[in-house]
C-alpha cells in the first residue's frame, strides 16, 4: 500500500470510529477530506452515503452509494444499504432487485434475507416474506430481528398465536427489544386485551422513552378504555417527540371532539389529510378552499368525504352554506343524489365531480364537507342551529310502504350490525342479544339492515326474531327508497351505522345503541345527540355490556303507548 493509501486508510478508520460513536459531524468532515484526496474511494462514498441516510438526506445517500457500486460492483454491503435507502424512499421494486442481487453475491447473509422479507411484507406478499424470515433464522437461529419481523408477518396473516410465539422467542434472545414489546401491544389490542396492551406499550416506552408510535397507540388504547384525558396526554407525548406525526395529531383531534372541545378539535381535524388511513383522498383544486365568505362571483363546490353516514351528517350544515348567499354544487355519493336533490332545492347535487371534475369557470372555491363544522360548529351553542328534518323522503313511496307494513302495531325499524373493518366488531350486536325487545307486545319489527335478504331472514329465524325483511328494499342499491322506508317507521332502533344518520336527518325518532368507547361524534355520557334532535343514545357502561343497553331500551319501550302518544302530540 502506498503512503497515500496508508494515510487514507488511517483517516477512514478514524472517520468510521467517529461515525460508530455518533460523532457525525466529525465523521462527515473526515469522509469529505478523504474524497478530496481520492474522489473514487468506494468505501468512503458508501459510508458518507450511510451518514446522509442517518441524517435524513435519502437522495444524497442513494447517489453516493450508487457511485460506490459503479466503482466496486461486488460490494455486498453496498447493495444491502442502498436497498435500505430505497426502501425508505418507498422504491420497493428497486430495493428488492438490489437485495436479490446481493444474495447472488453472498447467499448466506442473514441481514439480506431479513431486509428482503421486509420489502415483500410491505408489498403484501406475506407468504414470500415468511419464507425470507425463516431462511434468515435457519442461518442464524439467534436473530431476534428475524423473529420479530416474522411475528409481524404472522400478525398480518391473523395468525395471532404464531405471532406471539415469535415475539416471545425474540424477547428470549433480546430482553430489552422495545419494538417487540410494542408489537405485542398491537397484538393484544387486536385481541381486545386492552389492559395487557397497556402493559406492553409501557414496557416498550420504559426501554425506549423516545418512541412516538408507542405513545400514539397507548393513547388509542386508553381512549378505548374510556380514559380520554390520559389518551390526550399520550397523543401529546407522541407529538412532542414528532411534531409532524399526523396520525397522532388526528387521534388527538378525535379525542378533543369526543370531549366536546370543538374549537380546537375541528382545527386539528384537518390533520386527517396527512394520515395514511383516512377513507377519502384529498383533492387538489386550482381554486382556493372556502372560508365561509360570500363569494364575489362564481360557484362554491362542497364535496363529500368519508362514508355515506358521514356525508349525511355533514349535510346538516348545507342550509347554513346556502345561507351565505352562494350558488353551490353539492358533490355526493351517487346513492344520495336523489335524496339530496329533493332536500336541498337551491343546491345543485352532483356526483363523480372529483378533482378537475368542474371546469375552473364553474367554481370559484371548494371545501370538503368534513371541514364545514370548523366554520359552523365551533362551540356547543352553535349546534342550536341544527334543524331536522333536513332530508326529505319521497312521501308517496313512504305512504305505500306504510300501507304495506301497517297491521295495527307500531312499526319499529331495526339494524344490528356493520361490516366496517375497523370498528365493526365493537359496534355490532348479535341478534340473539336483542331477544328481550322482541318479547314486547304491539310492536312490528321491520329490518333496516343491509345485506343479502335470504341471509337476513335466516339469521332472524335462527335468533327467533320476528323481523320482517322487505325484499323490495335494498339500501345498497337504492338509498332513496331506503329513506322512504325509514320515514315510514314510528321508531328506529339501530347500532352506530348509516341507518342512524339517515333516520336522524329525516327527523324520525331513532335510538342508537353505542359501544363503551363510542365514535367521536357521539360525545361522552350524554343521552341526546347535538347532530340530530330526534336521536336518543343508549351507551354500554362497560366494554361489551350489551345486556345493560338492551335492558335500558326495554325499559324505555315498556310504556310504549305513552311514548308514541307523546311523539304524536309533538308532531
Amino acid at each position: 500500500m502506498t503512503r497515500e493509501g496508508q494515510t487514507v486508510q488511517t483517516m477512514l478508520d478514524g472517520a468510521l470510529l467517529h461515525h460508530q460513536n455518533g460523532r457525525l459531524l466529525e465523521a462527515e468532515q473526515t469522509y469529505k477530506r478523504i474524497l478530496a484526496i481520492n474522489p473514487d474511494h468506494p468505501d468512503c462514498l458508501h459510508l458518507l452515503g450511510m451518514l446522509s441516510y442517518q441524517s435524513g438526506d435519502l437522495e444524497t445517500a442513494a447517489n453516493l452509494i450508487r457511485r460506490a457500486i459503479s466503482i466496486h460492483k461486488t460490494g455486498v454491503s453496498y447493495y444491502l444499504n442502498l436497498g435500505t435507502v430505497l426502501s425508505a424512499q418507498g422504491k420497493l421494486d428497486e430495493a428488492e432487485t438490489l437485495y436479490r442481487h446481493a444474495l447472488t453475491l453472498k447467499p448466506n447473509l442473514t441481514e439480506v434475507h431479513v431486509n428482503l422479507g421486509n420489502v415483500l411484507q410491505a408489498r403484501g406478499q406475506l407468504e414470500a416474506s415468511v419464507e425470507c424470515y425463516e431462511k434468515a433464522l435457519a442461518l442464524r437461529p439467534d436473530s431476534a430481528e428475524a423473529y420479530n419481523n416474522l411475528g409481524n408477518a404472522r400478525q398480518e396473516q391473523c395468525q395471532m398465536d404464531a405471532a406471539i410465539a415469535c415475539y416471545e422467542k425474540a424477547l428470549a434472545i433480546k430482553p430489552d427489544y422495545a419494538e417487540v414489546y410494542y408489537n405485542l401491544g398491537n397484538a393484544s389490542r387486536l385481541r381486545g386485551n386492552l389492559d395487557e396492551a397497556v402493559r406492553f406499550y409501557e414496557a416498550a416506552i420504559a426501554i425506549k422513552p423516545e418512541y412516538p408510535e408507542a405513545f400514539y397507540n397507548l393513547g388509542n388504547v386508553r381512549r378505548a378504555q374510556g380514559d380520554v384525558d390520559d389518551a390526550l396526554r399520550q397523543f401529546a407525548k407522541a407529538l412532542a417527540l414528532r411534531p409532524e406525526y399526523a396520525q397522532a395529531g388526528f387521534g388527538e383531534a378525535l379525542a378533543q371532539l369526543l370531549q366536546g372541545n370543538f374549537a380546537v378539535g375541528w382545527d386539528n381535524f384537518e390533520r386527517r389529510w396527512q394520515t395514511n388511513d383516512h377513507d377519502t383522498p384529498r383533492r387538489e383544486y386550482a381554486q382556493p378552499a372556502w372560508t365561509g365568505e360570500k363569494l364575489a362571483s362564481g360557484n362554491l363546490l362542497i364535496w363529500g368525504e368519508q362514508g355515506v353516514g358521514d356525508e349525511i351528517m355533514f349535510a346538516g350544515l348545507i342550509p347554513e352554506v346556502v345561507g351565505t348567499g352562494n350558488s353551490c354544487f353539492l358533490e355526493c355519493n351517487a346513492r344520495l343524489k336523489p335524496l339530496f336533490a329533493r332536500s336541498f332545492e337551491s343546491v345543485a347535487a352532483v356526483t363523480n365531480s372529483g378533482s378537475g371534475g368542474h371546469q375552473e369557470p364553474e367554481i370559484t372555491a371548494h371545501l370538503p364537507s368534513g371541514s364545514l363544522p370548523r366554520l359552523f360548529r365551533r362551540s356547543s351553542a352553535d349546534f342550536a342551529a341544527t334543524r331536522t328534518p333536513y332530508l326529505i323522503a319521497d312521501s308517496s313511496i313512504r305512504d305505500q310502504l306504510l300501507q304495506r307494513y301497517a297491521d295495527g302495531r307500531r312499526l319499529i325499524g331495526i339494524a344490528w350490525y356493520t361490516n366496517n373493518v375497523k370498528t365493526g366488531t365493537e359496534r355490532s350486536i348479535d341478534l340473539s342479544r336483542l331477544a328481550p325487545l322482541f318479547d314486547l307486545k304491539n310492536l312490528r319489527w321491520i329490518s333496516l339492515q343491509y345485506g343479502d335478504h335470504d341471509l337476513l331472514r335466516s339469521r332472524a329465524e335462527a335468533a327467533n326474531a320476528p323481523i320482517f325483511v322487505d325484499r323490495a328494499v335494498d339500501q345498497l342499491a337504492d338509498m332513496d327508497l331506503f329513506a322512504a322506508q325509514i320515514a315510514a317507521m314510528d321508531l328506529v332502533i339501530t347500532i352506530d351505522n348509516s341507518t342512524a344518520h339517515l333516520a336522524g336527518a329525516l327527523g324520525v325518532p331513532v335510538w342508537v345503541l353505542l359501544p363503551f368507547a363510542p365514535d367521536w361524534r357521539w360525545l361522552l355520557e350524554r343521552e341526546d345527540c347535538p347532530w340530530y334532535p330526534s336521536m336518543r343514545l343508549f351507551r354500554q357502561p362497560l366494554p361489551g355490556d350489551w345486556e345493560f343497553v338492551v335492558k335500558a331500551v326495554c325499559c324505555a319501550l315498556a310504556d310504549v303507548g305513552d311514548y308514541f302518544s307523546l311523539q304524536a302530540e309533538t308532531d
